[in-house]
């Protein structure tokens, strides 16, 4: 079913998630995960963010270096994902420490699937 509903994903839809993502990110998750920076000597998130990926929506969090070496340098790590499996209905994966991916919730509504982001601790950045 994916691969059928993948070639429809319009512009509209798409438009209308980012921006439901993005509020959810300004008012749930940084709040909650960043409400502020704090500089370490380690790496230390400084940002999350989301981005589309095909009809995939990740979710990120970007960290800053504090090491000597490379202190300032950026890099993301994805913690969430919600996959577009048609109109209004998404797949939720787990990013897990491994680098792969593990399903979490299977054809969610927009609105629950961003509930599920909220209360799921598996689903919350580091």
């Amino acid at each position: 079913m994916s691969a059928a509903w993948s070639k429809n994903l319009s512009n509209i839809e798409k438009t209308a998630v980012t921006a439901a993502c993005q509020s959810f990110i300004d008012t749930v998750l940084k709040p909650r995960f960043l409400p502020q920076i704090h500089p370490t000597e380690f790496n230390y998130p400084v940002d999350i963010l989301g981005r589309w990926h095909g009809t995939r929506y990740r979710f990120l969090q970007r960290y800053r270096s504090g090491f000597a070496e490379n202190r300032g340098d950026e890099f993301e790590a994805p913690f969430t994902r919600l996959d577009w499996i048609g109109p209004d209905r998404f797949d939720i994966y787990w990013h897990r420490h491994t680098g792969t991916w593990f399903q979490l919730y299977n054809s969610l509504p927009l609105t629950k699937a961003l509930k599920a982001t909220e209360t799921d601790g598996h689903l919350h950045p580091l």
